[in-house]
């Protein structure tokens, strides 16, 4: 992948409904470009699914990471065995055996059973837990009309394996208006209470994906990290900040080999804000159908 392929994918991940016009538009490149490009993204296995689900903001559901240093002799199977627990959506494994899990919670009471066996099942002695922030960076502003109707669910059903289905078609499928089912989506996207975004596998390209942990000095903050966020992309991918551990990052970093992953290391070891860094490169990660997906 290039630059252009990375902030494509990242254009995808937040809206996987913006039009080859829209895409090109914010990428400077012809819509034939935007096409090839993802048809090739898609041919090499990088993207898998255009998706629809909806939004955890509208489930009242919590979202949380389980990490560590997994003491398993071999990870062949800990896949397998995660899969079992409906409410695990993601794993991750990166150098040093470190393990990373993804979850969503119905209720934040389920969270002391759901690492328990994570701990168990990966053979984590110390995991750690990061409760993701309710109101990333990214998020959307609060609103008052959360409500969802059957229509509602029934067009986010239609688009749960092809976001991209055209308005005309998903009308036809349930026998209403094309006009309808747009003013629906127009809604839903507005008030935060659909996810549109796709299967990434950036695992299947030859490029680097790395975690890094980022721990900032006790003055520093989320806005801080929003400051470095900005500065190193679209290498920084994205991030995920923790309402319980409010000085400490999880960063996302694509880089194409390993001189321009030390160099962005080296650089990120020199912010002021930062107090240490820990890079942990991603091996292979895998994503789970959860209680969240049946519902539809």
């Amino acid at each position: 992948m290039d630059k252009v392929n990375i902030v494509l994918c990242q254009l995808l991940l937040a809206n996987s409904r913006l039009s080859y016009r829209e895409l090109a538009d914010k990428l400077n490149i012809s819509v034939t470009a935007v096409h090839k490009r993802i048809q090739s993204l898609i041919e090499m296995g990088i993207i898998r699914k255009f998706t629809a689900k909806i939004s955890l903001s509208a489930l009242k559901a919590t979202q949380v990471i389980i990490f560590g240093e997994s003491k398993l002799p071999l990870l062949y199977d800990l896949k397998t065995e995660l899969a079992k627990n409906d409410s695990i959506y993601w794993l991750a494994i990166g150098s040093g055996n470190f393990v990373y899990v993804g979850a969503y919670l119905k209720n934040i009471s389920e969270l002391e059973s759901l690492m328990r066996h994570v701990r168990d099942v990966a053979e984590l002695p110390e995991p750690t837990v990061g409760i993701l922030s309710p109101e990333p960076y990214y998020a959307a502003q609060r609103v008052s009309d959360t409500a969802l109707y059957d229509l509602d669910y029934q067009i986010i059903r239609s688009l749960k394996d092809n976001s991209r289905k055209a308005v005309a078609e998903i009308a036809e499928e349930l026998g209403v208006s094309a006009k309808t089912v747009h003013r629906r989506l127009v809604r839903m996207i507005k008030n935060g209470l659909i996810e549109l975004s796709i299967e990434w596998y950036p695992d299947a390209s030859n490029d680097i994906i790395t975690i890094f942990h980022i721990y900032l000095k006790p003055e520093s903050g989320e806005k801080v990290m929003n400051s470095i966020f900005k500065k190193y992309s679209p290498n920084m991918l994205f991030y995920w900040c923790f309402s319980n551990t409010p000085n400490f990052s999880l960063a996302f970093v694509w880089t194409s080999d390993m001189k321009e992953l030390q160099g962005i290391r080296e650089s990120l070891e020199r912010e002021e804000s930062v107090r240490s860094i820990l890079p942990n490169v991603l091996f292979s990660g895998c994503i789970f159908e959860t209680w969240r997906d049946k519902i539809l």
